[in-house]
């Protein structure tokens, strides 16, 4: 028998028809639609500062920090080797350079140290950019920016609010004092009532106060706390006056492991760079913040703030995923032809770009809002109702989106080496967490009923781009005739009034601030002949130069 000669010229793997790795791409120069939105609202020192961020967020580095931190998800030691309570989050150095890149560039603080000035734009632009390099750890950023509000209701917290100004990451478990930038967490929600936080059981005792303010004893279980290794926890406890907020620091007073222990990670679908803990509170020392029996006013602050960054994570991760697929089909071709040259993926393609511009600017909207606040009333009014608005219509986009731009890579978009698995694990995240779908649509009734100036905010929004678009002007008819039904019928359409005045507010953002080929052409398939499903365009829509805006 002879003996066998493998083939030398026998090549079974060459790599063909697959798009090339190319340069590598700067989520802020290369984001047009950003920097223009960012040109009609927000100071010009705000696109300064994005500018270096996005060089940063471009390199290979940071990306593979972004797949590390998701591919090896945070462990719990909840003992160490001697059986005493350690309660002691593990997470890859990945994700902690993802923090440090935050956090030492100061962009969880830049919103309070240019309050009033763009800050607010200033930090949900970098939030945009930042969940690009991965979602998860922008979990705990938002929350420590968003709870400067609340720590400025606690006596004697100069202290605390002075290190989450801090620009210097510091990962150890050690007591806050003893770093110079702080992070901070939230625990609401129990088992026994999620959303419905006034059922919350977790009671405060009072003690004798050690210092400054006055201190409790916490006892009781949260259901869900993310970012448990943070410097120190918001969280709600009945009082014998009622629900009131608290601060609870990780270590006590006397520098001891505050006694919050840590029972289990959640095992979630996505968000997996981020651990989100059960908790128990075993007798831990907490600061009362507030006025007793006033903690869901008090934490509601911070929640304000949380929403608008759930509403502007998924606009960020919908400009990654079309950048994504934009760059695929360009590189590919099927039936002889490329992808990108095909009328059917061009529509596709299209229609998400048009999305992501109006959920862009839909966020920074209200960011806008609550930067003029304090000395406009008309802002005012908008920024009590948008971040509801916004967080509850993108995320309602968000999974749909994710799965339309997976489609467009094929079978290679569903392997998680690409970010589009990532992206669409992470999609129901932000719609579930600060107030599910239905929790905000009361809210926003609640919004309307209580501040009636927000509802009139609205309309004169509208207003300015009344005249443009047939089908715009017939949805605000139609929504100004729906809202002034009854309350049993308002809740019963409290879902459509949410989406109307989402989608009507994006389409005047657009009508008055995008190009006319994005704005009429949102008009015509979102107020007009809606379809459930991205790419069903009109024949006549300006595809082409829709497309022109994903080139740098």
């Amino acid at each position: 028998m002879a003996d066998y000669a493998p083939r030398q010229d026998l090549t079974t793997h060459c790599v063909e028809n697959q798009p090339t790795a190319g340069p590598r791409r700067d989520p802020w120069k290369d984001d047009r639609p950003l920097r223009e939105t960012l040109s009609h609202f927000a100071p010009a020192w705000v696109g300064e500062r994005l500018t270096p961020l996005g060089q940063k967020l471009g390199t290979a580095e940071v990306e593979r920090w972004g797949e590390q931190a998701n591919r090896y998800p945070p462990t719990l030691h909840a003992f160490d080797r001697y059986g005493r309570r350690l309660d002691e989050v593990e997470y890859h150095p990945a994700y902690h350079a993802l923090m440090a890149l935050a956090i030492d560039d100061g962009w969880h603080a830049v919103a309070w140290e240019q309050e009033h000035d763009g800050g607010h734009q200033a930090h949900v632009a970098a939030l945009y950019l930042l969940t690009q390099a991965e979602p998860g750890f922008c979990c705990p950023i938002t929350m420590t920016h968003a709870a400067m509000p609340v720590l400025r209701q606690l006596q004697g917290g100069e202290a605390w609010r002075e290190r989450l100004m801090g620009r210097a990451y510091d990962a150890a478990a050690i007591p806050a004092e003893h770093k110079r930038t702080n992070t901070f967490g939230m625990a609401m929600t129990e088992k026994q009532g999620g959303s419905d936080v006034r059922r919350n059981s977790t009671r405060a005792s009072p003690v004798a106060s050690p210092g400054t303010g006055e201190w409790y004893r916490l006892d009781g279980h949260k259901w869900f706390c993310s970012a448990p290794m943070s410097d120190a926890f918001l969280t709600l406890a009945q009082t014998d006056d009622g629900l009131s907020c608290f601060l609870a620091p990780r270590f006590t007073p006397d520098a001891r492991r505050n006694a919050i222990e840590i029972q289990r990670l959640k095992d979630k679908c996505g968000n997996r760079a981020n651990a989100s803990a059960e908790i128990e509170y075993a007798g831990a020392w907490a600061q009362l913040v507030g006025e007793p029996g006033r903690g869901i006013p008090a934490i509601l602050e911070m929640v304000q703030q949380t929403r608008l960054d759930a509403a502007t994570a998924p606009a960020g991760m919908m400009r990654q995923a079309v950048s994504e697929a934009w760059r695929h089909v360009k590189g590919r071709r099927a039936f002889d032809r490329r992808l990108a040259d095909q009328p059917l993926m061009q529509r596709v393609v299209a229609d998400l770009e048009i999305e992501t511009e109006a959920s862009l600017m839909l966020a920074m909207r209200g960011a806008r809002a609550i930067d003029r606040s304090r000395s406009d009333e008309h802002e005012a009014a908008l920024a009590r109702l948008l971040p509801a608005l916004a967080k509850f219509w993108h995320n309602k986009r968000g999974p749909a989106f994710m799965a339309e731009a997976m489609e467009c890579l094929g079978g290679i978009g569903y392997v998680e080496e690409t970010p589009l698995a990532r992206l669409y694990r992470e999609a129901p995240v932000n719609s579930i967490w600060e107030g599910s779908g239905n929790v905000i649509c009361l809210d926003v009734l609640r919004i309307l009923d209580r501040h009636p100036t927000s509802i009139e905010a609205l309309r004169q929004e509208l207003s300015l781009a009344r005249g443009h678009h047939a089908a715009f002007d017939a949805a605000i008819d139609s929504l100004d005739e729906r809202l002034t039904a009854g309350p049993e019928q308002l809740q019963a359409e409290a879902r459509w009034l949410a989406q109307a005045m989402a989608q009507t507010l994006q389409a005047a953002m657009l009508i008055r601030h995008a190009p006319q080929a994005i704005a009429d052409t949102f008009c015509a398939t979102r107020l007009a002949n809606a379809s459930p499903i991205f790419g069903v365009l009109p024949a006549e829509a300006p595809v082409a130069t829709i497309l022109e805006r994903l080139e740098a």
